[in-house]
């Protein structure tokens, strides 16, 4: 599996292990846990991917019982979690309305909740959740600074932020923020020509992709012309269309790393397959363009 450089001392796999979903299993002992991480770890899948609201604020908690029943899977896997929303259930069930907190002290909160939760000492990549419209960036920036210094994160990221509250961040922020996680799939494309990728990739930063088949829609629940063209490129390379899928994002000169997430081992098992997906550039094309549903101008 190859490795991808954030920052200095910390790389991830190119493929990430999404956790949001870990809470909806039907099985979430820590044994079944750990099955999960182990088939993740034979595929070279070493980078885990966590929120503190992911399962209604469970599912860190259910990733440390994973690490207390079997504590050497710690140091074989690196720990991405986020903070910042605050939803009305959960440990917050007496909260009025779901809101954005990026303040430094529900921060600070968050980590140390985060690191009891799942049992250990320091976060690989920890990451502000969602663009706050009310965030003090003097103030969260500090805070983020003062959770790498005080070694209890590593690095620091953010997700779903566009450029304008991305520089905003880091100009409060001494510590190099190493990424940031957004939405990329065949369904959803505009990064690729609204800027949000080109900003990164003139910063040299490379992205991380949630939900990178659409909230499993693909290729199912994709369009006619789409899911015909998944199947075809499958088919062609004996392998599963949400391969292809993922090696189309793969394919791309931003370094993007998907984040995939589901809770079938036999899936799970799979998830490797698209690194042996070869797509040219016209392969690349041809799917764009039956997710544009149009030629390109």
């Amino acid at each position: 599996m190859e490795r991808i450089k954030l920052a200095d001392g910390l790389e991830f796999s190119r493929i990430v292990y999404g956790m949001w979903r870990l809470g909806d299993d039907a099985h979430t002992s820590p044994r079944h846990i750990q099955a999960k991480i182990e088939s993740c770890l034979a595929q070279g899948i070493t980078t885990l991917d966590q929120a503190d609201i992911y399962g209604g604020y469970t599912a860190e908690g259910l990733l440390g019982a994973a690490f207390k029943a079997a504590p050497a899977l710690r140091d074989k896997v690196e720990i991405v979690t986020k903070c910042g929303i605050v939803g009305p259930f959960g440990r917050y069930a007496d909260r009025r309305v779901k809101h954005y907190d990026t303040s430094a002290k529900h921060i600070e909160h968050s980590i140390d909740t985060s690191l009891k939760e799942m049992g250990i000492e320091r976060i690989d990549l920890l990451l502000i959740h969602r663009p706050d419209p009310l965030m003090d960036h003097e103030e969260t920036g500090a805070a983020l600074d003062k959770a790498v210094r005080s070694g209890k994160v590593r690095a620091v990221g953010v997700s779903n932020f566009r450029p304008h509250d991305f520089t905003l961040l880091q100009s409060a922020t001494k510590a190099r923020l190493v990424t940031n996680q957004i939405e990329l799939s065949l369904l959803c494309h505009e990064p690729f020509v609204n800027g949000d990728l080109a900003f990164l990739q003139e910063l040299g930063i490379k992205p991380m992709a949630w939900s990178p088949l659409g909230g499993g829609k693909l290729p199912g629940n994709a369009n006619p012309a789409l899911k015909a063209a998944l199947e075809r490129v499958a088919n062609d390379c004996a392998c599963d269309p949400t391969a292809v899928a993922i090696a189309w994002l793969r394919a791309h000169p931003a370094g993007i790393l998907p984040v995939l997430g589901t809770n079938r081992l036999e899936r799970i098992a799979a998830i490797s397959d698209a690194l042996a997906v070869p797509m040219d550039r016209e392969t690349w094309f041809e799917l764009y363009t039956a997710a544009l549903g149009r030629e390109v101008a």
